[in-house]
């Protein structure tokens, strides 16, 4: 799971949170830009000058460790809890070696979801509803949350426990707190950890998930724990590690109630565009019935106007040229999970194909790549020498960019979707 706020966004409960993760092979920082590229390292805030240089030695981490014991007791985890946690502690070179090599690499929405939604996982995804039909029926009536949902996350997270990770957790975060990138964010972490720790949910030993510190089925950061965890099956633990996966999917069902799950609704509907049609409307700020769009003349891949399910928009993520999606609330709600569309449109088209939904059926422009961290800095550079302001240069395509993107493809005679292509970048050049 991804994390709330400042933490959804960054890397809420996991989708490859694990060393082993089956989608995302190596970032706990993912996301897809709404030009369509499955980005899978966010840029993160430059190291600290300590950070930068070579792992510092086991002595430093000692004084470090017994400075932190100060502000973790000072934080209400009792010295006992502490030490018995701290012992035999070593600094993880590995830890900071992955955390290190979160460098270029980039995936196409298509490629993602080639993975995400596979023939293997939805046949996984189906034989895990039957073999836990009993529990996923409790938690849906408890919380209220689509099971296909539930089991979508659980897949796309740790292959329905398959890869929950093998990493001591609070040795890792500490290490990270000491000579991470975002010390001060990983030290939030570890006095999370420490708190389960001492709430007796579960032991330094059993506590284990990914290097960055994503545990369970559903890859529950601590902080995202301790809000959102729940002891489903009453023996007085909120055990997301145990073989047994209630607690984590009733904990993921609880998550995305508390984030405002509407029952009934669908996270999205592919849909058709007209010919002709307004790519400028395609922006999560119209929001409109189903109805109102049926106006305009977009329906279902069936032909037929989408239900007034609730107000929603229009997605276009890889441009005129791919899938278009009328997403509504729940979309927003999954995106809380994590804050990346292309892990969104994963869980919906995944949670879709288990229950026996189709296959995406409008082509994706195959033929592109994404666009590496370099390029995209590039085309922000250049559009804003155009004359089309992207409001700075940073790599990220948001919607300033995409706006801008725009603007540069009306000029010229273009489809303005928006879509930041390697072809709008050759126009650029």
């Amino acid at each position: 799971m991804r994390i709330q706020s400042a933490l959804i966004g960054l890397f809420t409960l996991g989708a490859g949170l694990c060393e082993a993760a089956p989608i995302i092979e190596t970032s706990p920082v993912p996301q897809l830009r709404p030009s369509g590229q499955w980005v899978a390292f966010i840029p993160l805030p430059k190291l600290r000058p300590e950070a930068q240089a070579q792992p510092v030695a086991e002595t430093g981490f000692s004084t470090w460790i017994a400075e932190f014991r100060g502000r973790a007791l000072r934080s209400g985890i009792r010295g006992d809890v502490f030490d018995r946690a701290f012992r035999g502690i070593r600094y993880q070179s590995d830890v900071i070696a992955r955390d290190r090599n979160q460098s270029e690499f980039s995936k196409t929405l298509w490629q993602y979801l080639d993975s995400a939604a596979s023939d293997t996982r939805v046949a996984n995804g189906r034989a895990a509803l039957r073999d836990h039909a009993r529990v996923l029926d409790a938690i849906e009536a408890r919380y209220g949350v689509d099971r296909n949902i539930v089991v979508a996350i659980w897949g796309l997270e740790s292959a329905y426990g398959t890869f929950r990770g093998k990493t001591q957790v609070i040795p890792a975060l500490a290490t990270l707190a000491y000579d991470g990138r975002r010390g001060e964010f990983f030290e939030e972490q570890l006095i999370a950890a420490l708190q389960i720790v001492q709430s007796g949910d579960t032991t330094v030993e059993n506590m284990t998930g990914s290097w960055a510190g994503a545990m369970g089925h559903t890859q529950f950061i601590p902080t995202s724990y301790q809000a959102y965890a729940v002891d489903f099956t009453g023996d007085g633990r909120r055990d997301i590690w145990s073989d047994d996966p209630a607690d984590a999917l009733a904990s993921t069902a609880a998550y995305l109630q508390n984030a405002g799950w509407i029952p009934g609704m669908p996270w999205g509907v592919e849909v058709q565009l007209p010919r002709g049609f307004d790519y400028r409307l395609a922006d999560r700020e119209q929001n409109r019935m189903p109805s109102d769009w049926a106006r305009l003349g977009i329906t279902d891949m069936s032909g037929r106007p989408v239900r007034d399910f609730g107000a929603a928009s229009i997605l276009v993520p890889a441009g005129a040229q791919g899938a278009a999606f009328m997403i509504f609330k729940n979309f927003s709600v999954i995106e809380r999970y994590n804050a990346a569309d292309a892990y969104v449109i994963g869980v919906g088209h995944l949670a879709d194909r288990i229950k026996g939904g189709a296959r995406i059926q409008s082509q994706w422009p195959r033929q592109d790549r994404a666009l590496t961290s370099a390029e995209r800095k590039e085309l922000q550079a250049r559009l804003t020498r155009a004359g089309f302001d992207t409001q700075g240069v940073d790599g990220r395509i948001g919607p300033n960019t995409i706006a801008a993107v725009r603007s540069f493809q009306a000029r010229i005679g273009l489809v303005p979707d928006g879509y930041a292509s390697l072809e709008i970048l050759r126009r650029l050049r």
